[in-house]
């Protein structure tokens, strides 16, 4: 009878490990469930090109798809993209980046990750996610490594990409180091011999380059499996707002404010890809009727779950005395302007994504001297010592 329990909650969990917070899986759903539920443990991987120092909550979709196949005792590796982060991934761009990192910046900013995404996955503890960089293969490439990992491509598969295809339309480069991209995100599968590849759906052109070259390298089938993106119902991406990133590590009372100010459409895709709350029970919420109440139930259930209980409920508290009584809180963040202008520490900061969001934002009306309670005109304003502002709705900052 037990045995009976088990082997049916074992079941279970493999069922809502292939379909909840799932996309697609190639080549299919049943070939990989065959696999899983005869016994075999597989070797997978998620690769991340910190290009930044900021993993948001989009990327706890895929995190908490790490925490599944790390409970069911799969290896999972947690790939750090110090080789691949070179070449500049072009995945969503329209232009070719500006800035190419050196392996040394992508390192730094590596370190961040680990802390950030430590707030979902293990990395020590029973069967912990492994860390690997794919520096220490990929810069070790010869020549004929590459030779022969490019001639299992042609440039008419390479350049169909529909990022490629649009900056072709639009008279856009298309750099020779992010053309080859795909080639070293592939390459990494072969590195690593790994069973399965994980990501978002945005990366399946990339990790599906990684079955290819599979196949021709090393005679093997490769499983990929995409994740959603965490988006509103028009797509639009969630993880930043306002132009600002909903950090996983933002303090309690930040993330509770970022999450509030997002839109009502936002809160039945946090609930099924961010939460471990039953889809029959989410199919019952009414956001129309009820928005407020949901929204700050999903804020709350995060915060707590990249904090602490004692943290949500502080930051509910917080949130409703300062946003819904229109207070003041009484904690304002300091910044330092030394001798740039607000825009530009804002951005140093992290408080707002870039020079042209804080324009957005004044020309909108959307920050507020509170010492004077006049809107901010002036995007180039050098305020004084002591001075607050309100940035948007949720975002408050005190000149030190």
């Amino acid at each position: 009878m037990q045995a009976a329990k088990n082997e049916e909650k074992q079941n279970g969990k493999i069922e809502e490990l292939l379909t909840r917070g799932v996309d697609k899986i190639y080549p299919s759903k049943e070939a990989l469930e065959q696999q899983l539920r005869a016994g075999k443990k597989l070797r997978l991987y998620q690769g991340f090109d910190p290009t930044g120092d900021r993993l948001h909550i989009g990327h706890m979709v895929g995190f908490r798809k790490h925490r599944q196949w790390q409970d069911l005792g799969h290896e999972v590796i947690f790939l750090i993209g110090d080789g691949t982060g070179q070449a500049g991934d072009p995945t969503g761009k329209k232009k070719t980046r500006e800035k190419f990192f050196t392996q040394e910046e992508l390192r730094t900013n590596a370190k961040e990750y680990l802390t950030q995404a430590s707030r979902v996955v293990r990395f020590d503890g029973e069967n912990p996610v492994k860390i690997m960089y794919n520096s220490d293969w990929l810069n070790k490439l010869t020549l004929v490594d590459i030779l022969n990992i490019a001639q299992h491509f042609s440039v008419q598969q390479l350049i169909e990409r529909d990022m490629f295809q649009e900056r072709l339309k639009t008279g856009e480069s298309i750099n020779l180091r992010e053309f080859l991209y795909p080639l070293l995100q592939g390459y990494d599968s072969v590195a690593m011999d790994v069973d399965l590849e994980l990501g978002g759906s945005d990366q399946t052109f990339n990790m599906l380059t990684g079955r290819t070259l599979m196949r021709a390298m090393k005679n093997k089938e490769k499983f990929v499996m995409t994740t959603p993106l965490l988006t509103d119902s028009k797509g639009v991406k969630i993880g930043k707002t306002e132009g600002n990133v909903i950090g996983l590590t933002d303090e309690p009372s930040d993330l509770f404010g970022k999450i509030m100010s997002l839109g009502d459409d936002a809160i039945i895709p946090m609930f099924t890809l961010l939460t471990d709350l039953p889809l029959g029970a989410i199919k019952t919420f009414d956001v129309k009727k009820e928005p407020m109440v949901l929204k700050k139930r999903i804020a709350h259930t995060l915060v707590a779950s990249l904090h602490s209980e004692k943290e949500a409920q502080a930051a509910e508290e917080n949130f409703s005395n300062t946003f819904q009584k229109k207070e003041i809180p009484e904690q304002i963040m300091e910044i330092s302007l030394g001798e740039e202008g607000l825009m530009h520490a804002l951005v140093r900061e992290g408080i707002v994504s870039s020079n042209s969001e804080w324009r957005r934002l004044v020309k909108e009306e959307a920050v507020t001297n509170l010492d004077t309670r006049k809107t901010v005109e002036d995007a180039g304003v050098v305020p004084a010592s002591g001075v607050k502002f309100r940035i948007g709705k949720h975002r408050f900052i005190k000149i030190k």
